[in-house]
């Protein structure tokens, strides 16, 4: 029965899909009839906001087809209405093109539209990982498209789905966890809630899913590395996921900056055309990295060249015009490629095929601008609210001595300490306004933690904050807050993922005084945690929670029961990484799936 109706649903949802994708077909191939080379080599190049913003005019020079705005890659004005009024100003240079096609705008919105100030800013991937719930997943992402919407920006570099095997990796929270299935069934959700039902919905954006592949499997967990596998080995942890979000209907991957077995994914052919766009019937686009070809040779004619026939549709290019891999030189390169009959017209038609019938499936040609109708939503109630949803079913309980928790919130005094505490910057982490993100006030909006405790607490509780938790005594309650300060991508490669000296002394000394300790762990990755465990009463694992700290507070003082189950296998120290579920050695401090709960009778729900 379920296959049957399995079959029935594939079969009325081609029933539906097949004519407009049969019309979709007849605008693209209406469209390539009256490009030009120039204009097609165009549709291709998608350059960095940096590069171009004093070279405008550029953009209805070569006919560019994307811009997009990537690590820090910033704009003076970064509320909404700022974000809008700059991509409306540079989309209107498409109008003055020959042929008139929309340039399509990307940005790594990769928890929340988290490069605008107001927004949400969502839990990193990991920590959706632990709620193993994709009915939140979904949510999150549908918030996202609609703030992203309302700054007109329509694609979105995520959901990174990598199946993080190596701790040490300094991109360990963008993954949903160390399991294929996890990556599987919470990046299909992603897709769903980012393209919705219809991808010209005025709420739906592009979905890109990256990196593909093996980016979480790199030796010693070096960022950008080697991915030492068999192929089996590859199609069982790191190829389902995008067979999932393909099925699901993405419409763009992005290629991984790793290599398999020494050859650079960007300009791998097998991976990116035989078996993405052959055996899987991959209908969108490949976008590249940052400067990600770049990585293919010291030779940049040969890269393009690589690159363009091993499959990649559209080149990432992020220096400004007259450096030897900008954008202009990229154009030039590829046009004498194709002059030269390196790379044939039917690759290029190929590739332009595949960018148009992205954008006309986003309705660009008929909505171009931003929907300023949209700009009240962002960051309002309800959506704050998904953020607290997520919040609360992405923590994770891994101690509760004497079943501390929940707390009363007639409790008489509170201390709370540590770096994390009252810091909205390092809830965040990394990908929060700037690239690295940063500590302190980042964005407006949200709630800290310690903020959230006095929210959560009756008006006869006393509730103060120190860094070192000073006015701490015996019998005291101490939520302590440490961890991990913003990082990404290879910045956070880590050789030692032991908790700073001064996290372990501040637990120590309040446990010396008989403080009933309540350790709150801001992180990307589980860490080496086993001096501070044994010294606490109670250890959650928050990762990082965004702008939306009282969810935190819901956990600790009965609000929500605790329901998060561990993502990754938690290691007692650092020999033990990489440790992961189905080692033949399989003796974690935690194991994949742990999470405790406390006694449903006394969560006050």
């Amino acid at each position: 029965m379920k296959l049957l109706l399995t079959l029935l649903v594939c079969f009325f949802t081609l029933s539906i899909s097949q004519p407009m994708a049969k019309n979709i077909d007849k605008q693209v191939q209406a469209l390539l009839k009256k490009m030009t080379l120039d204009e097609k080599i165009g549709q291709m190049t998608q350059v960095d906001y940096e590069a171009v913003k004093n070279h405008a005019d550029d953009l209805i020079k070569y006919s560019i087809g994307s811009v997009l705005w990537g690590g820090s890659s910033e704009i003076v004005n970064i509320t909404p209405k700022g974000w809008a009024d700059c991509y409306d100003s540079l989309q209107q240079l498409s109008e003055k093109t020959h042929m008139k096609i929309p340039m399509i705008f990307g940005i790594d919105a990769v928890h929340g539209h988290n490069n605008v100030d107001g927004t949400v800013i969502f839990p990193h991937n990991i920590a959706l990982g632990a709620t193993r719930n994709p009915a939140i997943v979904e949510k999150v992402a549908m918030v996202t498209a609609q703030e992203m919407k309302a700054t007109g920006i329509q694609w979105t570099f995520a959901p990174c789905v990598a199946v993080v095997r190596n701790e040490r990796w300094g991109r360990t929270y963008e993954g949903f966890g160390e399991d294929p299935e996890l990556s599987r069934m919470l990046g299909t959700a992603s897709v769903k809630g980012l393209q919705g039902a219809n991808l010209s919905d005025k709420n739906s954006v592009l979905a890109c899913v990256k990196h593909y592949m093996g980016d979480g499997g790199t030796t010693n967990g070096v960022d950008q590395g080697n991915t030492v596998a068999d192929e089996a080995t590859m199609r069982k942890l790191f190829l389902p996921a995008y067979i999932d979000a393909i099925n699901a209907g993405a419409l763009s991957i992005m290629p991984s900056y790793n290599s398999w077995n020494g050859i650079k994914m960007h300009g791998n052919r097998y991976w990116l055309t035989d078996v993405l766009k052959g055996e899987l019937k991959f209908q969108g686009f490949l976008v590249s990295d940052w400067n990600g070809i770049d990585q293919l040779s010291p030779n940049y004619k040969y890269a393009v060249e690589q690159s363009i026939n091993a499959g990649l549709d559209m080149v990432m290019t992020t220096t400004p015009r007259g450096s030897f891999n900008s954008y202009d030189k990229f154009i030039s390169t590829l046009k004498e490629l194709v002059n030269e009959k390196v790379v044939s017209m039917k690759r290029i038609d190929d590739a332009v095929s595949r960018i148009l019938k992205a954008k006309i499936a986003l309705g660009l040609f008929e909505q171009k601008y931003s929907d300023k109708a949209l700009l009240a939503e962002v960051g309002s109630p309800a959506h704050r609210e998904v953020g607290r949803e997520a919040v609360r079913q992405s923590l994770v309980l891994l101690k509760n001595e004497k079943d501390l928790l929940p707390l009363s919130k007639s409790t008489k005094k509170v201390i709370v300490a540590g770096k994390g505490a009252d810091d909205i910057g390092m809830q965040c982490g990394g990908w929060t306004i700037a690239w690295q993100g940063k500590s302190g006030k980042v964005v407006s909006g949200g709630t800290t933690i310690f903020e959230a405790i006095k929210n959560t607490v009756s008006k006869e509780t006393k509730v103060s904050y120190s860094l070192d938790g000073s006015g701490a005594d015996s019998g005291d309650v101490a939520v302590v807050v440490i961890g991990e300060l913003p990082y990404a991508e290879m910045f956070g490669d880590r050789e030692d993922l032991t908790l700073s000296a001064d996290d372990q002394a501040l637990v120590q000394n309040l446990s010396a005084k008989g403080v009933h300790v309540i350790v709150v762990l801001l992180s990307g990755r589980p860490m080496i945690i086993t001096p501070v465990l044994e010294k606490s009463s109670v250890f959650v694992a928050a990762w990082l929670p965004g702008t939306e700290g009282q969810g935190v507070a819901d956990v600790l003082f009965g609000d929500y029961a605790p329901t998060g189950k561990l993502p990754h296998s938690w290691p007692k120290n650092m020999k033990q990484i990489p440790i992961n579920i189905g080692d033949k050695e399989y003796d974690p401090l935690f194991p994949f799936g742990f999470g405790l709960t406390y006694p449903s009778a006394r969560a006050m729900k």
